[in-house]
């Protein structure tokens, strides 16, 4: 019966949260392709979304100005792990999404409620749509995205071991001010009143400090198969 085990296990919903520089995109990813999952990364829409706004000029600093047109921009996501895209109006944006003007912009255009509205409803369609099930990573999935996931992950880390991962990420970067930087987010992303940045309380946290990449993933591969064995 072995044979027929894979097909029949059910689909699976791991919710990955925490903060930039965890090794968060990194394990989510390797996890579903390890498990034949689909995969989300929804910090990339919150920027693509940044992104559209910047592009067509609108006042970040005006919130009523970025609800107006929260609800504009076609965002397409997709889901293989082993080459996720993003699209905007049909322009792949996965190069532009990652540019400091728009690392810079994206905490005040996620703090707007009828922004994280709108991509919550994108997310929530894309994980119900998810055949085998999916890992979907962000800030708040495990509390407000989707509360009822089968497995919810908090990643954390020390804020030097984060700097140092995201400078290595960003070549040529000064680590200092990249830990500054994060701090800085983390400080915006966790007082939002809107889906702040928070672990669920059914969330298992794991600290990635002292791990390496590969055990961090072994260890969420771990969670999820017991989960599924359903123990």
């Amino acid at each position: 019966m072995e044979n027929g085990a894979a097909p029949t296990a059910k689909p699976v919903i791991v919710a990955i949260d925490g903060p930039s520089g965890t090794g968060k995109s990194s394990t989510s990813k390797a996890v579903a392709a390890h498990l034949g999952l689909s995969y989300l990364d929804t910090g990339a829409q919150y920027r693509a979304i940044t992104w559209w706004m910047v592009t067509n000029g609108i006042d970040l600093d005006d919130p009523t100005a970025i609800a107006a047109v929260a609800g504009k921009p076609e965002i397409v996501s997709g889901t293989d792990p082993a080459a996720p895209t993003i699209t905007v109006d049909g322009v792949d944006v996965a190069g532009p999404i990652r540019t400091q003007e728009v690392t810079s912009k994206v905490s005040a255009v996620s703090a707007v409620p009828e922004v994280r509205a709108r991509i919550t409803e994108l997310q929530r369609s894309l994980a119900a749509g998810a055949e085998n099930g999916i890992v979907v990573e962000g800030r708040d999935i495990g509390t407000t995205v989707l509360p009822d996931a089968d497995l919810k992950i908090f990643l954390t880390a020390s804020p030097e071991a984060r700097a140092a991962r995201r400078s290595g990420e960003l070549k040529g970067t000064d680590v200092h001010a990249t830990r500054e930087a994060l701090i800085k987010r983390d400080a915006a992303d966790s007082s939002r009143k809107t889906s702040p940045l928070a672990k669920a309380d059914d969330a298992v946290e794991v600290d990635t400090t002292e791990l390496t990449l590969a055990q961090v993933i072994e260890c969420v591969v771990t969670l999820v198969e017991e989960k599924r064995a359903g123990k």
